[in-house]
């Protein structure tokens, strides 16, 4: 008989994340369902083979095995095993280390990220930690890049008032687009404040700047020579697909990014970027054995195997976390106790 999963997203890039691990899923012969919840997310997104779950008796009638999950709640009421496989790899931001007790399996990326993780599992005792490896990212290590007329650049900035670079680079993005030497590109976050969208959507009239529509992010970054961000989980993206990344004032600045801490600095790093020594490839290379070392476009098989040893182990009891569970069925308007 056919095992049956859930995915419940909140946001958008959810359905990119996931979609590699419904493939896994249907390969091994089992069914998997969505379930979409808040106003970010409807389902003109899903494909016409994708199934949406309307309402929480639906979601109890098909009974799921597990619920995958790239957000941070997922609500308790909810059957099955409940896993976490994340919504970034950026692991610096304020809350990716944060527990707020819904989740069985934390589904980890690579060493940076399973050490911490493992240390919360032997305080909080009733998770369990796995290493496997991010789905987002299996299908897209295995391509051929074009060859682009002029290097493109990628801008991925953070939406985050305190951690983007959206004003402060505003005026050198628009020198490098006018500059005639690069195709610019601009992939906002779902989440940007619309007066920031609009100041460089009047950037549109000149001809080598483009702002992507394309919900899904790494396509983007794979066609792309250099990508610049600020404090996002586009700059351990791009960095694991091999792209140098140039990034304005980030929070913790490793060895693998030309990181600028003042704007006028930009157009340099770009040429520094495309002409990337060595030492700097070396540099890359070492972070990526520590942020995602898998290449093997498997993480998804990863996670359904990581699922399965966690429910043949047996599920542990879980804290009340009263105030969460009680917003989150209010959200869902399900008030009823089983």
């Amino acid at each position: 008989m056919p095992k049956h999963y859930l995915f419940y997203i909140e946001q958008p890039y959810s359905f990119a994340i996931l979609r590699p691990l419904q493939n896994a899923i249907r390969a091994n012969g089992d069914v998997v369902k969505w379930f979409l919840k808040g106003k970010d997310v409807n389902s003109s997104s899903l494909a016409p083979d994708e199934t949406e779950l309307l309402s929480v008796e639906d979601v109890k009638a098909f009974n799921p095995r597990a619920v995958f999950v790239p957000g941070n709640v997922v609500p308790d009421f909810f059957p099955g095993a409940k896993v976490q496989v994340f919504h970034g790899l950026e692991y610096k931001k304020k809350g990716h280390f944060g527990i707020r007790g819904f989740f069985d399996l934390y589904c980890t990326h690579g060493p940076i990220t399973t050490a911490p993780f493992n240390q919360l599992a032997q305080k909080h005792g009733y998770f369990s930690v796995i290493e496997t490896g991010w789905p987002k990212l299996d299908p897209y290590f295995d391509y051929t890049k074009q060859e682009n007329e002029k290097p493109v650049i990628l801008y991925a900035p953070t939406f985050s008032p305190n951690l983007t670079s959206l004003e402060a680079l505003h005026a050198h993005i628009k020198q490098l687009a006018e500059s005639g030497k690069y195709k610019v590109q601009l992939k906002f976050h779902p989440k940007t404040k619309q007066q920031w969208q609009q100041m460089y959507m009047e950037l549109e009239t000149i001809s080598d700047f483009e702002i992507a529509g394309n919900d899904n992010l790494i396509p983007l970054i794979q066609q792309a020579d250099v990508v610049i961000s600020d404090t996002s989980s586009a700059v351990d993206e791009s960095l694991l697909i091999g792209k140098p990344v140039i990034t304005f004032n980030n929070h913790q600045p490793q060895d693998a990014l030309l990181n600028i801490t003042d704007a006028s600095q930009l157009s340099e790093a770009v040429e520094q970027a495309l002409n990337l020594s060595d030492a700097q490839s070396e540099r890359i290379e070492q972070y990526i054995q520590q942020v995602h070392p898998y290449r093997d476009g498997k993480s998804a098989e990863r996670i359904l195997a990581a699922t399965e040893a966690v429910i043949a182990a047996g599920l542990k009891r879980k804290p009340l976390n009263l105030l969460r569970r009680y917003k989150i069925r209010k959200a869902l308007n399900y008030m009823k106790i089983n």
